[in-house]
Order: C-alpha cells, then sequence, then structure tokens
C-alpha cells in the first residue's frame, strides 16, 4: 500500500459522512478524491443505534448546519454507508488506483471492515479512550492511525498501551493494571514503531486557528517515537499544508461535492477543486522539503560558477613586485583563486605581471 512509501505523505481525503445516505454521492466522492490525487478515501461505518442513544444532543457544530431538534440518533441514521455498498465503493476506488478505508464505531462494524481487507485501520478520536474497542482494532494486526483530538497526553499514553497489549495477547486484559504491566515492557513497546502513526486533531469543526495548535504534534512525536501526522478540521487547506511542513506523515481532510448541502460535516470541508489545490501544494511541499543535506543542487552549479568572485589584480602589477593589500581585490571571473586566498597573497612576489582585473596565480 502507498502507506509504506516513506517518501511521500499518505493523503486522505475524507468522505466521512458526506454521502449523505445516497448511493450515487458515494461514487462520486471517490472520484473526486482519486481525481484530487489523493492516497485514499475514507468513510465512516456504523450502526447508529449502537453509536448513539435515543436522547443524545447532538454536538454544537451539528446544529448549525442541521435540524436543531432532530436528535443525534435520528441524524446518525441517516448517515450509515450501508454494508452493501462497502465492497463495490472499495472496488471502485481500486479502479481508480487509490485505497478504499471506512472507519468502525462500534465492534461489528469493525468485524465487517476486516473482511475487506483494508490496508489499514483509522481510529477516530471519539474512540480513543474506548478501551474494549481500541482493543479490537489492535488485535487485528492491521496498521493503525489513531487520532487524538479532544484528548490528554495521559489519554493518548493509555490508548498506546492498550494497543501494546492487544499486540502482544491473545486475551482481553482482566483489568487496566495488566495494560500498564505490559506497556513496562520495552520489547512490547517497540511493536509500535512502524505499526502507529499518530494524528494531531481538534474536534471542532471548522477548526479556529488559535485552537489548531500545531506544535501539539511534536509533542506527541517527541513523547512516543512515533510517526506523526495531522487530522484537519480548518477551513481551506494552508493548515494541511504547514502540518507537512512540520514534519506530518498522514494528512486526513474532509471534503464534499458541495459545502452548501445540508449534514453535519459539509461545511467543514474542501470541495474538490481545492482538494485538488491542497494535494498538489502537498505533493510539491514534500518535493521542495529535500533530505536536508546541504550541499549545491545540480541546478545551482552554473549559478556557483558565475555568482562567485575569484582573486583579481585591482591595478597593473609588475612581474616580481612585493603585492600588497591595494594591488588585490576580487571580481566574478568563473574561474581563479577563492577569496579567502587574498589575504594569504599580501606580502608575496608576483610570479609575472597582471593587468587589472586579471586572475592572481598561486
Amino acid at each position: 500500500m502507498k502507506q509504506t512509501d516513506t517518501d511521500t505523505v499518505y493523503i486522505i481525503a475524507e468522505a466521512g459522512v458526506n454521502h449523505n445516505g445516497d448511493r450515487a454521492l458515494a461514487f462520486a466522492l471517490v472520484d473526486a478524491a482519486a481525481e484530487a490525487g489523493a492516497d485514499a478515501v475514507k468513510f465512516q461505518t456504523f450502526d447508529a443505534s449502537k453509536l448513539a442513544s435515543g436522547n443524545v444532543a447532538k454536538a454544537a457544530y451539528q446544529k448549525k448546519s442541521t435540524d436543531e431538534a432532530e436528535s443525534q440518533l435520528s441524524m446518525l441514521k441517516k448517515l450509515e454507508l450501508p454494508r452493501e455498498w462497502h465492497a463495490d465503493l472499495q472496488r471502485h476506488a481500486h479502479q481508480k488506483g487509490i485505497d478504499f478505508l471506512s472507519t468502525a464505531f462500534d465492534t461489528d462494524s469493525l468485524d465487517f471492515l476486516d473482511t475487506l481487507g483494508m490496508p489499514l485501520f483509522k481510529v477516530p478520536s471519539g474512540e480513543l479512550t474506548n478501551a474494549p474497542l481500541l482493543w479490537k482494532f489492535a488485535r487485528t494486526g492491521k496498521k493503525l492511525i489513531l487520532s487524538t483530538g479532544m484528548a490528554t497526553l495521559a489519554e493518548v499514553e493509555q490508548a498506546l498501551a492498550i494497543v501494546t497489549h492487544a499486540l502482544t495477547f491473545n486475551e482481553e486484559p482482566r483489568n487496566i493494571d495488566e495494560v500498564w504491566r505490559c506497556w513496562g515492557n520495552r520489547d512490547a513497546r517497540k511493536k509500535l514503531a512502524g505499526h502507529v502513526t499518530l494524528l494531531h486533531c481538534t474536534s471542532q469543526y471548522p477548526t479556529p486557528w488559535a485552537e489548531v495548535n500545531l506544535r501539539a504534534m511534536d509533542t506527541l512525536a517527541s513523547a512516543f517515537g512515533l510517526e506523526v501526522g495531522y487530522s484537519d478540521h480548518t477551513e481551506g487547506g494552508l493548515i494541511s499544508i504547514a502540518a507537512v511542513a512540520r514534519g506530518a506523515r498522514v494528512i486526513e481532510k474532509h471534503f464534499t461535492l458541495d459545502r452548501s448541502m445540508p449534514g453535519p460535516d459539509h461545511q467543514a470541508s474542501l470541495e474538490p477543486e481545492e482538494l485538488k489545490a491542497m494535494v498538489s501544494d502537498i505533493r510539491a511541499l514534500q518535493q521542495a522539503l529535500g533530505d536536508g543535506a546541504k550541499a549545491p543542487q545540480e541546478s545551482e552549479w552554473d549559478t556557483r560558477r558565475a555568482a562567485r568572485q575569484q582573486v583579481v589584480a585591482a591595478c597593473a602589477i609588475e612581474q616580481g613586485q612585493i603585492l600588497t593589500r591595494d594591488h588585490l581585490t576580487t571580481a566574478r571571473s568563473g574561474q581563479g583563486l577563492a577569496p579567502t586566498a587574498l589575504w594569504g597573497l599580501v606580502g608575496s612576489r608576483a610570479s609575472r605581471a597582471y593587468a587589472p582585473g586579471e586572475n592572481l596565480e598561486p
């Protein structure tokens, strides 16, 4: 899968629930993700009745873009991705050259998704502290991307400890102490490297600039020594691009075909041309970041020869004349002694006569 290519950022075009329960729209979202150049398109798989109780209220951002009086359960029911669509959507994504992903929000949905042979699982921010479900995510053996919206550093550590236990034992822990005991084993923790990526995230739609806190991505990388990325809920593509500049290896970004559509996530999503521009900018930035070695680039060699100055005669110099500082200067001549050699020539005897502007010889 493309995510194993360490030379490129893995870009997930998050369709989420923006299909609005419309099969044709779901397929169109796959097309748009592929056209934009994303590595994967991702949906959400859940049983609304298991995800939310009948009287739980919507989040504030959901009330702004949907019927405020409607319950969260009623809203989610309309946004379920039918299981019978999954295989066809996956096949269509593969035909378009991109990965098909979907996030599970309950055990049955996870078991179903595990039958599809997806390359990885993304654990949503809301389930980071759902220990039993997280443990089952890890037991699939698939690579994991953990989103950390709303979480403290301690909660992220606990999630990683649970994943470590699941990668080490076949049976669920009897208590949290068993999880922490496993976490204390250095060899067990090593199993996370190359297996888990942590996504910094702010779970607000859209995320205000002042609450992005991209430096928290650095904190995650430093604290756990794992690859990091960014799940972006801001408006536009700027912050995703900035996250790549700070070292993000995975970018997840919501997108829609039309921001004016009804639904909880459309307004905080990119439209297709915006997604395409963001992906293009990230690809260009990835090239621009380079390998970190400070050395002349291939295209610089001609400029280097033309722009660098060498030691030349500042005036006419006779053969055998003792050179003074006034005899010497620098100019662009394309060849000759480097300017650092000028001081060492002072006090020496000219080996031959020089015309003004002529290169000095050692």
